[in-house]
């Protein structure tokens, strides 16, 4: 039988455009979320669900935003999800990105603290809202 251990949640901005934030240095990851989750009690199997959404204003250029999630506090931290979004020229609106992503096993330590990052492959590229991450972690 599954058993929950916990669950939390980063909100970086809870609506669409209420935030401004460029993305100042190409391919260089800028933090956007963070949670940890407890794992008082796991058993065998332990797994973690996360969940995620960044609103991007690009430049009208093809461009490329990648969602890097890492297992501890810094991008070079083992990475355990990572995706990339290519959009082409004729985009004017905001874009919103989702996610969906998975630990399998991760290590047991009284806290696992997991960081979401975004970044873009292009200059002139603006986070805007909404932003959140969130997950739970579960064990058998």
């Amino acid at each position: 039988m599954t058993t929950f251990l916990d669950a939390r949640t980063s909100q970086n901005a809870s609506l669409a455009n209420s935030i401004a934030i460029p993305i100042l240095v190409i391919n260089t990851p800028q933090l956007f979320g963070q949670i940890g989750l407890l794992t008082s009690g796991a058993g065998a199997n332990p797994r973690v669900q996360f969940k995620g959404t960044v609103s991007v204003q690009l430049p009208l250029a093809l461009v490329g935003i990648t969602i890097t999630i890492v297992r501890g506090t810094l991008s070079t931290d083992p990475v355990i999800y990572s995706a990339t979004s290519t959009f082409d020229l004729s985009l004017l609106a905001p874009q919103i990105i989702t996610f969906s992503a998975d630990d399998f096993n991760p290590p047991i330590t009284p806290q696992l603290t997991y960081t979401a990052f975004v970044s873009s492959n292009l200059l002139g590229t603006i986070r805007v809202g909404p932003e959140n991450f969130d997950g739970f972690v579960v064990s058998d």
